[in-house]
């Protein structure tokens, strides 16, 4: 097995954990991306050693700086429960068994001021690696490591081919591609990576296609 330097060494981040605190920071800064508003009002659902150590770890600050955009290098972080007082943000933190799940894991769900909510559900995996594991009622899985596009969209022929058919007009070379989906012509979600950035001019041609009803860029965390 190879090894990079930053498998070695871990992530640059704020202390004092890279599973407890800098993943905990990305999965929350991930979450935010998704969701795609500001959020006014968080609950974070934590488990196994997320809930037993949070608050030594500094798990509920590097959660609460994510959902706010900060990073895990981010000199904020330190101070988050007064920043989103500040912003005005509600927050909460409970203990939650939430099933055959990886030991850091957390349930955020999310409420924007327009009324809008989403659930996205994360594990730290280890060495500041994180995956990206439920939204909403989808199961998915993916890292953050690459420039990821999220669509929903009905599941119906051609819309697939429609997607990947931009993306290859625009030179965009894709590292993996799954779909989720619970039943056939149901909703559907596609979660594709890229080895190269998206631009914003890409995702509204998407938009455009037949039964396509949303689609969001993550870009890749430089961290």
């Amino acid at each position: 097995m190879e090894y990079s330097i930053f498998d070695i060494i871990g992530p640059v981040m704020i202390g004092p954990s890279s599973s407890h605190t800098a993943g905990a920071a990305k999965i929350g800064y991930i979450a935010r991306e998704i969701f795609g508003k500001e959020v006014s009002e968080v609950r974070f659902y934590l488990h196994g050693s997320f809930a037993k150590t949070y608050l030594g770890h500094g798990t509920d600050k590097a959660l609460l700086s994510g959902v706010m955009g900060f990073l895990p290098d981010d000199e904020r972080l330190r101070n988050a429960y007064e920043i989103a007082e500040k912003k005005g943000i509600k927050y909460k933190f409970n203990s939650k068994d939430l099933g055959d799940v990886h030991p850091n894991t957390v349930r955020i769900n999310m409420f924007s001021k327009d009324g809008h909510e989403m659930m996205v559900m994360g594990s730290s995996i280890g060495g500041g690696k994180v995956s990206i594991i439920k939204i909403n009622d989808f199961d998915v899985d993916f890292n953050g490591e690459y420039t990821t596009l999220i669509t929903k969209h009905l599941d119906r022929p051609g819309v697939m081919a429609a997607i990947t058919s931009i993306l290859a007009k625009d030179r965009v070379n894709i590292a993996f591609m799954k779909l989720y989906r619970d039943a056939k012509g149901d909703y559907a979600r596609l979660i594709l990576e890229s080895d190269e950035e998206i631009e914003m001019c890409v995702l509204e041609d998407i938009k455009k296609i037949d039964y396509v009803d949303d689609v969001t860029k993550i870009d890749k965390l430089k961290l």
